[in-house]
């Protein structure tokens, strides 16, 4: 396991390598000032969420849809105005290729399908977008990032707390450690789900509370410290409703260990709810709480200095600035390296949580 994970960690710094190479159809883009996006999958998040963003959005708009539910369509056509020939399902969305209105696909399905549909669309040519979590797999998070840099498309991760402004400023302490060393950092992210029918409960969807709550506290941790952790020293699962949760996980509390001596400690639950991030330093503290709410992230730290709320749209900022970079040929925030590291992570997690060993990395 450990020697897979060190060949992952070299694979990644080989894809980003190769992602400094020109991308050859972001030229035909130069005269464009907006990219049209189609949304793959029309569930709660695209539907209340991403659509609604789009309409905030300055460099990029909803153009286009796949769903496998056609009564959606007349709603979806009504409401953003999307046209016939810009409406597609999962079995000829293949046929974007040849659609010059659509240059982004973004994929909002169930984790589980995150690899074969990101895939097809990275073989349509257009840049990909792919919600979070990357994948159930590291290998199929490689796999993504290989389809995306052999038709030389950018990747997106849809970690969209890497684009507000408190988490950026958290990001910014780790590198400059304006309180001193960092020594620990406790995240928590979690809400009590009352749904018994409901795909996150299913394994091989990609359910669990670790893959869908715990990339924020994992990547979180992770952001906090400005380094990737050595091992795993400590990871269980827990639940109140051993019925329902057969297969994933409903609650999973894990300790990473970091380079520096950090310590970081993460929780995730489908049964509670938990929103905070706290960063002890050398000579002081600062948190966030809410750290991973769509609106109203905001902090303190030990000296009295508040972190205001944004005022803006995560989501429309979040596919703003990936546009951007797709327009002027720049780096992405959340590059799909980013992805696999975290589930590199909850791989590892899992394993250490099933053993009752610590897990080097």
């Amino acid at each position: 396991m450990v020697s897979d994970r060190r060949d992952f960690i070299k694979k990644t710094s080989l894809a980003l390598a190769a992602s400094a190479v020109p991308f050859s159809n972001i030229y035909a883009l130069k005269s464009k000032e907006t990219l049209g996006v189609a949304l793959v999958g029309l569930g709660y998040y695209s539907t209340d969420v991403l659509a609604p963003a789009l309409r905030l959005t300055k460099h990029c708009k909803l153009a286009g849809i796949v769903t496998g539910s056609p009564h959606k369509i007349p709603k979806w056509q009504k409401q953003y105005g999307i046209k016939d020939k810009n409406v597609y399902n999962y079995q000829n969305m293949h046929q974007i290729a040849n659609n010059p209105e659509i240059d982004v696909i973004y994929i909002v399905l169930p984790t589980g399908l995150h690899a074969e549909y990101a895939i097809k669309a990275a073989n349509t040519g257009k840049h990909v977008w792919c919600e979070k979590p990357m994948a159930r797999t590291a290998q199929e998070c490689q796999a993504i990032i290989d389809a995306c840099t052999k038709n030389k498309v950018k990747l997106s991760i849809g970690y969209r707390m890497q684009h507000e402004p408190n988490t950026q400023k958290i990001m910014h302490w780790a590198k400059i450690k304006p309180f001193g060393d960092i020594t620990s950092v406790n995240a928590k992210a979690g809400y009590y789900d009352p749904r018994t029918n409901h795909w996150k409960l299913k394994k091989e969807m990609g359910g669990g509370a670790l893959y869908d709550m715990g990339v924020y506290p994992i990547n979180a941790l992770r952001y906090s410290t400005g380094e990737e952790p050595t091992k795993v020293l400590h990871a269980k699962h827990s639940t109140k409703r051993p019925k329902l949760f057969t297969q994933v996980d409903e609650t999973t509390y894990f300790k990473l260990q970091f380079p520096s001596g950090a310590v970081g400690r993460g929780e995730t639950s489908f049964g509670k709810s938990m929103n905070q991030l706290i960063v002890d330093t050398k000579n002081g503290w600062y948190k966030l709480s809410p750290f991973q709410s769509y609106s109203g992230v905001q902090g303190i730290t030990s000296t009295g200095e508040k972190l205001l709320p944004f005022n803006g749209n995560q989501q429309a900022t979040q596919m703003d600035n990936d546009s951007l970079s797709i327009l002027n040929n720049t780096d992405v925030l959340v590059p799909g390296e980013e992805g696999l590291k975290d589930i590199i992570l909850v791989e590892a997690i899992y394993e250490a949580a099933r053993t009752g060993k610590e897990v080097k990395l």
